[in-house]
């Protein structure tokens, strides 16, 4: 997400920062690139009006024109204003209420709502400890329901059943019982969608709204829609009063526009982003952390939560031990590190959110491609245990056996050993205390490429 505008905006205050005074012709110059990169992102046009007069206001005052370092006060100018644009800070959801707190979910059909709908049951069940129940109130798309069911046995929270036949207010009425009867803490209502609004879905929505009373009342939109995103927002928003927006579809959002324009048009925060396909990857939505990212600056805390998220700590702790006692680093490591990489969203993620990324030439960033770490993953799965304890014994026949096992060439298994190899003098080096050296290595990151490179 964000891609081509962090890229705009690095550049433009790249040019800034170097510089011991600003003047009114070079910060016009910079905000005019701002204001294209913005528009290039399809941010909505009174939002892109807005931010730059806001930004140039502040530009010519005297907190630039007297800072010791004009250009890096701009930036940080620039980056405030990011972040008032998409709320100043992750607001979350209101759970405060008698039980059972109800969460309706709306949007249009392809938004990625029902997925959505049991992505947040097991967030809510997993982060906040609450007991959870779905519903489905979509009777125009039965495989909605079916879909649902499936979903809620998969993050193992309650499913309340309902059909084609039913009508959605009983749904609703019916599945609100239930969870008094069961105490239940969140009902989570997922409701029908239509390719565009409309006026029958909007008044069915209205009347289910006032059936059942949600403590929050979630848009659910696709972020790939750019400003489109904003207007349907606030065509809900007009008929629901909404309490907040999921964006869905972030890692396929280039652009970022819906980002920096559903806030401003519907005045409404952004609560949570979906950052990919699987049921895990949603995310709340943190307006510092994000403007950080665009500007190239990384993110450092949603790092931190990714390896806390994702990382086994027990098997970290049996290889640390285990190098630290001399006992090497083999391949069946290499295959846990790997897996784990690819649970934190692959290398293209963290590569996103280490400070000074940004600032990487793009030939460099091309280079770093989760395809290759697929690749290595399957190279290894077709080894045997004695290949994996003892790498030194692949050899020509076996090379030939283990590439026709993963569908890789011969080069790809001597390029992943080459790769190991270099993996392996990195982990003896930290296994004798050099970790102060790892660290001022990791430290120059934004200068070179992980050892080895990825093609």
């Amino acid at each position: 997400m964000f891609e081509s505008l962090t890229q705009r905006l690095s550049q433009s205050m790249q040019k800034l920062r170097g510089k011991g005074r600003l003047t009114e012709d070079n910060i016009k110059d910079t905000l005019r690139e701002v204001r294209i990169a913005l528009l290039e992102a399809d941010v909505a046009l009174p939002v892109v009006q807005s931010f730059i007069s806001d930004v140039k206001e502040r530009a010519q005052g005297q907190e630039v024109l007297n800072s010791l370092k004009p250009g890096e006060a701009l930036v940080k100018i620039v980056h405030d204003e990011l972040v008032s644009v998409m709320g100043e800070e992750n607001e979350v959801l209101d759970l405060k209420a008698s039980p059972p707190v109800v969460v309706l979910v709306a949007g249009l059909q392809g938004s990625g709502k029902t997925t959505t709908t049991a992505k947040l049951a097991k967030l809510l069940k997993e982060k906040s400890k609450k007991k959870v129940m779905v519903v489905s109130c979509d009777v125009y798309r039965p495989a909605a329901i079916d879909q649902l069911e499936t979903l809620a046995r998969q993050v193992d929270v309650s499913f309340f059943p309902s059909s084609a036949n039913d009508n959605p207010i009983d749904i609703a009425q019916r599945a609100m019982d239930a969870a008094r009867k069961q105490f239940v803490d969140v009902l989570i209502v997922d409701t029908a969608g239509r390719l565009h609004v409309d006026a029958q879905m909007m008044a069915e929505i209205r009347q289910l709204h006032d059936t059942v009373k949600p403590h929050e009342t979630l848009f659910v939109v696709d972020s790939m829609t750019g400003q489109d995103a904003a207007t349907a927002a606030q065509a809900f928003n007009e008929a629901l009063e909404l309490t907040g927006v999921i964006l869905t579809k972030t890692d396929g959002d280039a652009r970022g526009g819906a980002a920096l324009s559903v806030r401003q048009v519907t005045g409404k925060p952004i609560k949570f982003v979906g950052t990919g396909e699987k049921i895990d990857e949603l995310q709340p939505f943190h307006p510092e952390r994000m403007a950080s990212r665009i500007l190239g600056m990384g993110d450092v805390l949603s790092l931190v939560e990714d390896v806390q998220r994702h990382v086994d700590q027990d098997k970290a702790e049996k290889l640390a031990k285990k190098i630290k006692h001399g006992k090497g680093f083999d391949l069946a490591d290499f295959h846990s590190q790997l897996e784990q990489m690819q649970n934190m969203g692959g290398v293209g993620n963290l590569v996103d959110k280490l400070p000074g990324m940004g600032d990487l030439p793009e030939h460099v960033k091309n280079r770093v491609n989760d395809k290759q770490t697929a690749h290595m993953i399957a190279i290894i799965n077709s080894m045997t245990k004695q290949e994996r304890r003892f790498p030194d014994v692949i050899r020509g026949s076996r090379k030939k056996r283990i590439a026709m096992g993963s569908g890789t060439q011969v080069q790809d298994i001597n390029r992943m050993l080459k790769q190991f190899g270099q993996m392996q003098k990195m982990m003896k080096k930290f296994g004798k205390g050099g970790m102060k050296g790892m660290m001022r290595k990791m430290a120059g990151l934004k200068n070179q490429m992980p050892p080895g490179g990825f093609r």
